[in-house]
């Protein structure tokens, strides 16, 4: 973790005015469909936290059925319960008070609602002292337009051109669909992202038939399911001795012990972190661990809107340690619910990194 965040959770005393989670219901323009469930609309929980000085931070909890523990109905009662304790707690550090949001919503099952709690009690602190969301987790400077720019044409004329696909689903259908997108965009660069879909047979069986397409997926995503850690090491194994292709492990982490286990046995090249999967101190404890362990990171979301968005791009700008970024959900909904915000563009090398933030 960040120097500059751990000795603000030490020494910022935080006294919660007010606090509330409410719906955050928003259409999608389309079905967001993965291997294990299909989602017509956004149904999230928005957290408000207010401190005694006037200062106001918002979080989001994501609802993803079977990817997230909670619904929506549990996730805002779970919610408005943390907001009660926030309120009901007396004057303390920020950490101390992060704690007692972690023992009323523990582990993966209230991660998600964690994470919006723990988003908005932050933002509110950031606020509180006026500095950006990202310069209190590290800090990468925002260039001028200008430089942005001629940036962007560098980086546009060296062939950052990339897609995410959503595989897993049926093998001969996935290669029909990297065909007919190979087609018409022959140059750009594929991550693949199965969503624990394929056998490990079938996740190397896509490969090979990429390799004989002329196509090297850039990174592959949680190719089998999240309990097969064996087939996942296997995937891992022969994607980058084969073709030189990185394995990322997303389901198959959702806790630090998680995290121990793949990088302690090799399972993975690279974790996906996700709030809504691990809480915000639960993040940054896995990120803290597998970039001493020199693993690389990936930081991704679950359909949501700028708020949990701009917290994830904030972190990424800050931290600078994710090799890659995936945090286009609010592209996919059909209506933005966040009034105002700020557009920043952080450049870190081999990375363009784009984001709207609240």
């Amino acid at each position: 973790m960040t120097f500059g965040f751990d000795t603000l959770k030490e020494t910022f005393s935080v006294d919660v005015s007010g606090a509330e989670g409410r719906p955050l219901d928003v259409p999608l323009i389309a079905p967001f469909t993965i291997t294990s469930s299909r989602l017509d609309a956004v149904g999230n929980v928005a957290v408000r936290v207010e401190l005694r000085n006037g200062s106001v931070g918002w979080g989001e909890a994501p609802v993803l059925p079977s990817v997230t523990a909670e619904d929506q109905p549990a996730a805002l009662a779970a919610a408005r319960d943390a907001c009660g304790l926030l309120v009901r707690s007396p004057a303390m550090t920020l950490g101390a008070l992060l704690a007692e949001v972690s023992r009323l919503l523990p582990d993966h099952e209230f991660a998600s609602v964690r994470a919006g709690v723990e988003m908005a009690l932050i933002d509110a602190v950031a606020n509180s002292i006026r500095i950006p969301l990202w310069r209190l987790f590290g800090g990468i400077p925002i260039v001028s337009p200008n430089e942005a720019a001629e940036l962007a044409a560098k980086y546009r004329k060296q062939g950052f051109s990339t897609l995410k696909l959503k595989v897993g689903k049926d093998l001969n259908s996935d290669i029909d669909v990297l065909k007919a997108i190979r087609s018409v965009h022959p140059d750009c660069s594929f991550i693949l992202d199965a969503n624990e879909g394929y056998t490990a047979q079938q996740a190397i069986e896509i490969l090979d038939k990429l390799h004989e397409m002329g196509v090297v997926p850039i990174l592959f995503e949680q190719p089998v399911h999240r309990d097969d850690w064996d087939g996942l090491h296997h995937v891992s194994h022969a994607a980058k001795d084969k073709y030189g292709v990185s394995v990322a492990a997303d389901e198959s982490c959702r806790s630090l012990h998680d995290a121990q286990r793949i990088i302690q046995g090799n399972l993975a090249h690279v974790i996906n972190i996700k709030l809504a999967k691990l809480g915000v101190l639960g993040s940054l404890e896995i990120i803290d661990f597998a970039r001493k362990a020199g693993l690389a990171l990936m930081i991704g979301g679950m359909v949501e809107t700028r708020l949990a968005m701009g917290f994830a791009g904030h972190l990424a700008a800050g931290l600078g340690c994710f090799s890659f970024v995936d945090l286009d959900t609010p592209l996919l909904l059909s209506e933005d619910p966040v009034i105002g915000g700020y557009e920043g563009i952080f450049f870190q090398p081999r990375i363009i990194l784009i984001f709207y933030t609240a």
